[in-house]
C-alpha cells in the first residue's frame, strides 16, 4: 500500500496520503472495508515514526518486555472510495490512558472536507505474561499527550 508519510505531527495530528489500489477494492470497485483497517495500521506506524518510535521496536519489544497489540478496532464508512482515488488520512491519539492508547482516523478525498470514513483502534500495553501493564515511560514520553 503506497503512502506518502508526513515526517512530523501538526498539533498532534499526522497526515498520510493513500492511493487506492485495485487489490484494495471489492468486486464493485469500492474500497473493501478490510483495506481501511490496513490503511489505519499503516497510519499508526507512520504516527509512531513521526514521534521517533520505530514500529518494529514499539509493537513488540522483547528486550524491554512489552508489546502493544491492537485489541479493538471500529470503523464507519460514510461515502465510497474507488480504485485510483487519493485519500488524505488524519491520525491522532484520541485518548491517552495509563495502559492503552486510542487512535482516531479520518479519511478525506484528495481535495475537500467530506468525511469518507472514520475509525478507531485501541492498543493496550502488555507484558511477557500477556497481562495489561502501564505504557513504558519511553513510549509515553515520546507521544504528544504523554509529554
Amino acid at each position: 500500500m503506497p503512502t506518502k508519510p508526513a515526517a512530523i505531527l501538526t498539533n498532534g495530528v499526522h497526515h498520510t496520503e493513500v492511493i487506492v489500489r485495485f487489490g484494495d477494492t471489492d468486486p464493485y470497485g469500492i474500497v473493501y472495508f478490510v483495506s481501511y483497517f490496513r490503511y489505519c495500521h499503516r497510519a499508526i506506524e507512520e504516527f509512531l515514526r513521526a514521534c521517533g518510535l520505530p514500529p518494529h521496536e514499539t509493537f513488540k519489544n522483547v528486550a524491554e518486555g512489552f508489546g502493544l497489540p491492537i485489541v479493538e478496532a471500529w470503523g464507519r464508512f460514510r461515502r465510497p472510495s474507488i480504485y485510483g482515488d487519493l485519500l488524505r488520512m488524519e491520525t491522532r491519539i484520541q485518548e491517552f490512558r495509563t495502559k492503552s492508547l486510542l487512535f482516531r482516523f479520518e479519511f478525506y478525498p484528495e481535495t475537500g472536507q467530506d468525511l469518507l470514513a472514520e475509525g478507531t483502534a485501541t492498543l493496550v500495553a502488555i507484558g511477557p505474561d500477556w497481562k495489561a501493564r502501564e505504557l513504558p515511560e519511553r513510549i509515553r514520553a515520546a507521544l504528544p499527550q504523554g509529554r
